[in-house]
């Protein structure tokens, strides 16, 4: 009766998103009451474990995921987003452009929201790919392909901060683990996959009433140097409170790193770090930086509410105890977990569409496997970002920023997009059997 629950559930998750266009926040809500049910718990019941869900799920993430995009937010309205591009391409010359680009792209999307991301680096691409004489999706794929990476596999995004506190993952591994393997997925999915078009697939042309960028002037910008390090902040204060428990646990600065690297507090660190050195110091006065910080906030209010449903969920599975009848059967199962997690978030991605969703849930249905096998949580976080952003379509909202900001047909969509977010996709599994391996 769980797995038929189960089911019957992500059956009707499907229904309510794909033919009835229901948000996803509802549907998630709908469809947690209903498998609670299902599994015997009264009404009254079910509902307390969907607002413990809730609750418990944003508690853990809302500072985590609004400073992230404040961060991003105030690197965009400073100019420290273009700084970072030109120079790069100034240091890499023309010839290396694309590989300017997916650094530029990296750096960027380890603070910024995929969407903004794109946003904020599609005119550059245009810019960059005219100056330079080549193709359009010759550096813009590479672009994408870096910051769905970044958007897929590496805290502080929604999608991998989400799912690490369903497997109860140490962020500051999940984030090492996840910038090793986003290297090898950028660089096959991006520069590497392009290579397989003749120059005239490339070709692209961006229609210009879908953006207006703001050309910053070079006395507006920020320094390369000051820019580089605010949006790094974060990963540099988590990656020092890794290294610290690793290489030196019985330091007398562990109880110091261990605070500044908490996620929640590395972020806010860098946040005002960033309301000086992107807004205070450019000249900016208080009232702007607000505004950049209510815009950012608002501009995410949805993902916070599907990361809360998907939890959620997740809470139902474990008070109706649908977790330990999974565990029992994967006790004794051969399949990976890792593959198995993997396997339910690609599967659910190609159906409904939402990354977000689909790593959640598949972390919801999964998160028993750690316990009964043993398995690296933090793999596992790793597995299901990779299934989650597999064979991306038209169901999907990333599938027409793409399209749209290209101006390109479906069929090219899917033969660029939506193949490169696949490649990524299994060269993350790899990555994340092979690392499995080693630990």
């Amino acid at each position: 009766m769980p797995i038929l629950s189960i089911c019957i559930g992500v059956a009707l998750l499907l229904i309510l998103m794909i033919a009835l266009k229901l948000n996803a926040f509802i549907s998630l809500l709908i469809v947690s009451l209903v498998v609670g049910i299902l599994e015997g718990m009264t009404p009254i019941a079910a509902i307390e474990s969907i607002q413990t869900g809730l609750g418990g799920t944003l508690g853990n993430l809302t500072i985590i995921i609004v400073f992230g995009a404040i961060l991003g937010k105030l690197m965009t309205d400073s100019g420290g987003a273009q700084r970072i591009a030109m120079t790069l391409i100034k240091a890499f010359g023309k010839k290396r452009v694309q590989l300017a680009a997916v650094l530029t792209a990296s750096v960027v999307g380890i603070a910024l929201f995929f969407e903004t991301g794109v946003v904020v680096l599609i005119p550059l691409v245009f810019t960059i790919a005219m100056a330079a004489g080549v193709p359009v999706l010759y550096i813009g794929m590479p672009v994408i392909a870096a910051l769905i990476t970044m958007h897929g596999f590496v805290p502080p995004h929604p999608g991998p901060t989400a799912v690490a506190s369903v497997f109860d993952a140490n962020l500051g591994k999940t984030l090492i683990y996840g910038v090793i393997i986003a290297i090898p997925a950028i660089i096959i999915g991006g520069p590497l996959f392009t290579k397989l078009f003749k120059k005239e697939d490339l070709e692209a042309d961006i229609p210009k009433e879908l953006f207006n960028p703001k050309e910053f002037k070079e006395e507006e910008m920020p320094r390369f140097a000051t820019s580089l390090l605010t949006s790094l902040m974060p990963v540099i204060l988590i990656t020092v409170k890794v290294a610290v428990e690793i290489f030196m646990p019985e330091s007398p600065i562990m109880p110091v790193v261990d605070f500044i690297g908490n996620p929640a507090v590395a972020l806010l660190i860098s946040v005002i770090i960033a309301i000086f050195t992107f807004g205070l110091n450019r000249g900016k006065k208080m009232n702007e930086i607000m505004k950049s910080f209510s815009e950012s906030v608002s501009g995410i209010a949805m993902i916070l509410l599907i990361i809360a449903g998907g939890g959620a969920f997740k809470q139902v599975l474990i008070d109706s105890h649908i977790d330990q009848y999974i565990a029992g059967i994967m006790a004794e199962s051969t399949l990976s977990p890792l593959i198995l997690t993997w396997l339910i978030a690609a599967i659910l991605r190609v159906a409904i569409g939402s990354a977000t969703v689909a790593g959640m849930t598949a972390a919801g249905i999964a998160a028993p496997l750690v316990a009964a096998t043993g398995v690296s949580p933090e793999l596992m976080v790793l597995a299901a970002g990779a299934g989650s952003i597999t064979f991306s379509h038209v169901n999907d909202a990333g599938f027409w920023i793409y399209k749209e900001y290209f101006n390109l047909s479906i069929g090219k969509t899917i033969k660029t997009w939506s193949v490169m977010v696949t490649i990524i996709s299994l060269v993350g599994l790899v990555g994340v059997l092979i690392i499995n391996l080693f630990i």
